[in-house]
């Protein structure tokens, strides 16, 4: 499967995402059509998770190890929002891989402008993100794709939902998870991912 050349070139640099959710939330605003003080909240804490994750996540040796074996460019394509709260714990990770790693350009979409892209990359019928679509930079073929949590973050939330508890109090524990966890665990499954493609030819 190949992602369309147009799509690719709508799409902006980590600096121009981070920089267009702090003026839209200077305006009041968050990203997306629709517009709420519930979204804004979730804007202005996820500000601060960004930027907690940018000075507290090492990249990971053994996802060192197999990115050095990267012999052709790839571009890592994520479909997020600024209001998404995993969005705001996973997307600075790729930040700081992509400043380790000249072989990867990082490069976002937002998903409610994006639409006819994020249907083809559903989870259990959901929109859920943020979605990470690994490409082939040459050809813009799809090599992989994760998201839009890690497996022990799913579980996590899955195991609080049987036990019936309030979504105030999943995201509360989800988030401090991702706070202890320190993105191991994002890191962990990414190697996996690259091991089951052949990275030396990519």
């Amino acid at each position: 499967m190949k992602i369309n050349n147009q799509t690719i070139l709508k799409s902006i640099d980590y600096n121009s995402y981070r920089a267009t959710i702090d003026k839209l939330f200077k305006d009041g605003k968050s990203t997306g059509p629709i517009q709420s003080e519930d979204l804004l909240h979730y804007t202005e804490l996820n500000i601060h998770r960004m930027n907690r994750v940018e000075k507290t996540v090492q990249v990971a040796d053994a996802l060192k190890n197999i990115l050095s074996k990267v012999s052709s460019p790839q571009i890592w394509l994520v479909i997020s929002e600024g209001w998404c709260g995993d969005a705001a714990q996973i997307v600075p990770v790729f930040s700081l891989i992509e400043k380790q790693f000249p072989s990867i350009q990082l490069k976002l979409l937002f998903r409610d402008e994006n639409l006819e892209l994020m249907d083809q990359f559903l989870t259990n019928g959901s929109r859920s993100i943020p979605k990470l679509l690994i490409l082939d930079a040459t050809t813009n073929e799809l090599i992989a794709q994760w998201g839009p949590r890690p497996q022990e973050a799913s579980q996590l939330i899955n195991e609080m939902k049987v036990a019936n508890n309030e979504m105030s109090a999943i995201k509360e524990k989800l988030h401090l998870w991702y706070a202890k966890n320190r993105g191991v665990a994002i890191q962990s499954e990414l190697v996996e991912l690259l091991e089951n493609i052949n990275v030396g030819s990519v």
